[in-house]
């Protein structure tokens, strides 16, 4: 029988706080909750913020953990929007006989021009007497045209709980971010490695736009015109899937397959297809899968807005007829809009095979159906959507008739940028597939109005919302906006614009949906809890589920303590550096296998020919 990837787990940090136990969801529909189910959530955040809630929630706290987080202006905690550090070049002219300065003797140009005369005043400093022009970089700021975006909660330090120095901050989300997932697990990670050979492991994870501030590459590009020097760090935290490679060596001590599968904003379900193609292939039993992307850089965010890409804040508030920006409105999907809205996010999900899953009593809080990758072929502009997110779609809606019995039983977790392009292009996919599968009124959501735009970890952010929706039966409304665009495509859709309450029997499954610049299309179909497990019932028997339901009382314990602890602030996150290393006198091999000195179980070769029909 064919293996179904399960979902055990989930971790993250967004705008919206830390994904595990749904606290990011919670935060989100908070509006649609009673202060009894979001009281955790607001705790948690005021202990991430570094706020005092020794008083309680009182109405002062909550004010300030709401305008601290969500899609907002951005704080000055992570940089000054109105006065962003530039240079601006000039052209200095003697007057008459010519310009004299003195500086340091160590600050002097290794190659002194032909038109500067050196005299050396003491052992440190020089006098430069300069007969030509003198070009020169002068210190200027300037205020960034967009001012929104999808934050870290204000005061969270990612960096703190570990050893974090001169980690660029998109590791130290990914530190934080998979270890919430693991420690989230209610099952030792070293238990798990008990029932599994050290390489049935995978590790898919990465960042779109890669590490890119002045810990990494950011800070390599400009050290030697900003009068520094390039660290030795900086080039390999730099690389794209070095979260990947941050978890296999500080976090889970992993020997399995690992990398990222880089698809633009669609890299998240990229890298949750590697995962489930590991876990349904047997070549892995467990996968873990993410991204982390800290793209609330001034420079990055520059090169989007000059894309036309960003919205701007005098164009924010022009939809308002207003002089003023509200940036909490700045992402507005699927209504009239100016452009999405940046964010920072780490999301991981950690997918387990169904068999070791009824085994260990993992909780299940959902499963992996499959995911669809398609491009766009032949198109004029490399940015601009094609025909591949209408492959990817239907793909999945026919998997859901197929597995549900009906794909009107499906919500969509919508890309939904809030850019004019997205709004017409995403709801024509969306409203076509939905005539063409009998969908008369499909319930259609889009988060980005609250996260905003994470890139490579954007869908990431979906799921997130979508385990949440099943845990409290609300699809998330996009409150960002009052109307539908007279362009957007909705004659089967129903774009919510406030939070639905469900039953969520009606609806065991969601069409995840992600779109990247180049053609990268993707849409994963993921199950719910209550259907996943319907399912398992028929595959191993109502005696084995109730076994599992046992044991899972203890893992489910487990968990919630890691919850309580987080929330009280005294679990740290996972960083094993140095810990555990194995050197070659911890290998040894022979034909059958390999046994590292670090794991209880052997390394297994394949010992028969898979092409023995080809002999």
């Amino acid at each position: 029988m064919s293996t179904l990837p399960v979902i055990v787990s989930l971790g993250g940090i967004s705008s919206a706080g830390r994904s595990s136990f749904h606290h990011a969801f919670k935060r989100i529909v908070s509006s649609a909750l009673d202060i009894a189910d979001k009281q955790d959530t607001y705790l948690d955040l005021a202990q991430l913020m570094g706020l005092d809630a020794t008083q309680g929630l009182t109405d002062e706290l909550v004010a300030s953990i709401e305008q601290g987080t969500l899609v907002r202006k951005i704080g000055k905690d992570l940089f000054d929007v109105d006065h962003i550090y530039s240079q601006k070049k000039a052209q200095l002219t003697p007057y008459q006989e010519g310009m004299t300065f003195t500086c340091k003797t160590n600050q002097l140009p290794k190659f002194i021009p032909d038109h500067w005369q050196v005299t050396e005043l003491n052992a440190k400093e020089s006098e430069v007497l300069v007969t030509g022009k003198l070009e020169v970089m002068i210190p200027d700021t300037y205020k960034s045209k967009v001012s929104s975006g999808g934050q870290l909660p204000s005061g969270y330090n990612p960096g703190a709980g570990y050893k974090s120095l001169n980690h660029p901050r998109g590791l130290q989300m990914t530190v934080q971010a998979a270890s919430d997932a693991i420690l989230s697990l209610g099952i030792d990670w070293k238990d798990i490695l008990e029932h599994i050979n050290p390489d049935q492991i995978s590790t898919y994870a990465g960042s779109a736009l890669a590490q890119v501030d002045d810990s990494s590459l950011k800070g390599q590009l400009q050290a030697q015109l900003m009068g520094g020097r390039v660290s030795s760090k900086q080039m390999a935290l730099s690389l794209a899937e070095m979260p990947a490679d941050f978890i296999n060596s500080y976090i889970i001590n992993s020997v399995g397959s690992t990398g990222t599968n880089m698809g633009a904003c669609a890299s998240f379900l990229y890298n949750l297809r590697q995962g489930m193609m590991d876990i349904q292939s047997g070549q892995a039993k467990v996968a873990i899968v993410g991204n982390a992307e800290a793209a609330l850089v001034p420079e990055l965010m520059e090169g989007f807005r000059a894309m036309s890409a960003l919205a701007e804040d005098d164009q924010i508030a022009k939809l308002d007829d207003s002089d003023t920006c509200n940036n909490r409105r700045a992402c507005r999907p699927f209504s009239t809009n100016a452009g999405f809205t940046m964010a920072e996010s780490a999301q991981f999900v950690v997918l387990m095979d169904d068999e070791l899953a009824i085994k260990l009593g993992a909780n299940i809080l959902g499963s992996v159906a499959d995911v669809f990758v398609n491009a766009d072929a032949n198109k004029k502009s490399i940015s601009a959507p094609g025909i591949g997110n209408y492959v990817t779609v239907a793909k999945a809606c026919a998997l859901a008739k197929q597995i549900v019995g009906d794909a009107s039983k499906t919500f969509v977790q919508a890309h939904g940028t809030g850019t004019p392009q997205n709004r017409v292009t995403e709801s024509h996919i969306l409203n076509e597939v939905a005539k063409t599968f009998e969908i008369e009124s499909w319930p259609v959501c889009a988060i980005k109005s609250y996260v905003g735009h994470s890139l490579g970890a954007a869908a990431g952010d979906q799921i997130m919302a979508t385990l949440g929706a099943w845990q409290y039966g609300i699809l998330p409304g996009i409150e960002s906006i009052d109307h539908i665009a007279g362009d957007v495509h909705q004659s089967n859709l129903d774009i919510l614009m406030e939070h639905k309450q469900v039953n969520v029997d009606e609806y065991p499954a969601c069409v995840v949906n992600s779109k990247g610049f180049g053609g990268n299309n993707a849409t994963a179909l993921l199950l719910s809890p209550n259907q996943t497990l319907t399912m398992l019932a028929k595959k191993y028997g109502d005696v084995a589920i109730g076994q599992y339901s046992d044991k899972n009382l203890n893992v489910l314990a487990k968990s919630k303590q890691y919850d309580t602890d987080k929330i009280a602030g005294i679990a740290a996150p996972i960083y094993e550096f140095g810990q555990s290393v194995m050197s070659e006198t911890d290998v040894l091999i022979t034909q059958e296998g390999i046994s590292l000195s670090e794991f209880t179980n052997q390394i297994r070769f394949n010992t028969h020919n898979p092409y023995s029909d080809y002999s």
